[in-house]
């Protein structure tokens, strides 16, 4: 499911852009069967359901805010502002918004406080995250996902509204919802149908309480019996098991109209070290990956992965100075370059101890955005948000970032936004009876 831009794009572009959006999707309750499936067709015509940014009132530019793009890059496929509404929307970005888009950020609390609206309404950020501690019960995690979005009214395009759900110990929804096993447990059986339900229902419920991207397949392979992070998170322990399953459960969330991001590459199973409190070193050749932690993301890659999160992990061997994560040889010439990955890359949590304690959170900011990332994630407080917000405009006016690398990234967020027809309409609280049982059903054989 390619981006493609056509007539039919620019047709939608007009009716979305002039109305504010044709189709409507997502203002009536949601429930567990009323999901729409993302066709090629549908999302190849989208673009971001979102009127032009307003010079006056509540989503006006702040007066730091006048830095227009002087020049917008050209779509991949050679087309130009004139035909291409993405490059339209992109050019009428100023800086701070553009760079908004690139940060997805976490908050405080089970509703929406001053720090979150700064962060929407203010700094303009592309997305949130949200976890365990965010979320109470069902209608109170409904309430905050739609208050958020409204905070983003007026901003150049819908919120990506993100979770960590992958079953098992990283469930993230509320009690309200039946349970997912673990990944490995669905690898046991060995069944790509199932982790491609797995991936739908996946979808359902998250869509249902108001989220439209999810940190999920896990793609990492389960080789160190020692790993302190992945372990029955992984689908197993080989690469064909998980290459299998992970990508089905991918097309599975697709399916649904959820964003899959893919993790973590370049691949977090023969850690012996969790990221989250310090920083792993792998000691393994570029030859000893291709063979078997990279097969599934180039798998993945292959079958159209929308978005790629990359793990904070040294790989000496490869670069012996930066994480993956901040590396222009991992990013840049491996991802990007030799497996040819043209979607979105998102980063780790930033403000992981991998990262924080090894790092400046402003220099690591800026070397990911050198190295190819689009998305920087930003999981943990207001003054690291405003700390990465600032190096980045701080590097851009003073040259060591050329606002052209920032267009090549908002122009790959704001189409990814496009084939999903995001939208940040509000949902009414959901009836989980049918899905609930659709999961349960599903789980059985999983069941010990």
């Amino acid at each position: 499911m390619k981006f493609q831009r056509s007539m039919t794009l620019i047709a939608a572009a007009a009716c979305l852009i002039l109305t504010g959006g044709c189709t409507g999707n997502g203002s009536s309750a949601q429930d567990d069967t009323s999901s729409p499936q993302v066709s090629a067709a549908a999302t190849a015509s989208a673009v971001p359901s979102v009127a032009p940014v307003s010079t006056s009132g509540g989503s006006a530019a702040s007066p730091e805010s006048t830095a227009q793009a002087s020049v917008t890059p050209p779509a991949p496929d050679g087309s130009t502002e004139a035909d291409d509404p993405i490059s339209r929307k992109l050019a009428g970005m100023t800086l701070e918004e553009k760079i908004g888009q690139m940060l997805l950020v976490g908050i405080d609390g089970t509703s929406m406080d001053d720090m979150a609206q700064k962060m929407i309404a203010g700094d303009k950020v592309g997305g949130i995250i949200l976890y365990s501690d965010n979320i109470s019960n069902l209608k109170s995690l409904v309430s905050l996902t739609n208050a958020l979005k409204k905070s983003n009214s007026g901003n150049p395009a819908p919120l990506f509204m993100s979770v960590d759900q992958e079953g098992g110990k990283v469930s993230r929804l509320p009690d309200e919802y039946a349970v997912f096993p673990a990944n490995a447990a669905v690898g046991s059986g060995n069944s790509a149908d199932a982790a491609g339900t797995m991936g739908a229902l996946l979808a359902r419920a998250v869509k249902s309480s108001g989220f439209n991207m999810d940190f999920a397949p896990v793609l990492d392979i389960n080789s160190n019996p020692d790993n302190p992070v992945i372990g029955n998170r992984s689908f197993g322990s080989t690469a064909d098991l998980v290459t299998r399953l992970g990508i089905a459960e991918m097309k599975g969330l697709e399916r649904e109209g959820i964003v899959p991001v893919v993790k973590h590459y370049p691949g977090h199973g023969d850690t012996s070290v969790d990221s989250h409190l310090e920083l792993p070193v792998i000691n393994k050749t570029r030859a000893q990956l291709a063979k078997l932690e990279w097969l599934p993301f180039q798998a993945a890659i292959k079958d159209n992965a929308d978005a790629v999160m990359v793990a904070h992990i040294l790989y000496p061997k490869l670069d012996p100075d930066k994480p993956a994560s901040l590396s222009k040889v991992i990013i840049g010439q491996q991802l990007r370059g030799e497996m040819g990955f043209k979607g979105v890359v998102i980063t780790d949590d930033l403000t992981m101890g991998a990262i924080i304690k090894n790092y400046s959170l402003a220099a690591a900011a800026v070397d990911t955005v050198l190295a190819g990332s689009d998305i920087l994630l930003v999981a943990h407080e207001y003054k690291n948000e405003q700390a990465v917000r600032t190096a980045l405009l701080d590097s851009v006016k003073n040259g060591k970032i050329k606002e052209s690398r920032i267009d090549e990234s908002v122009y790959r967020i704001l189409s990814l936004k496009a084939k999903y027809q995001l939208n940040d309409q509000p949902i009414a609280v959901p009836d989980l009876t049918g899905l609930n049982r659709d999961i349960k059903a599903w789980r059985k054989p999983f069941q010990q």
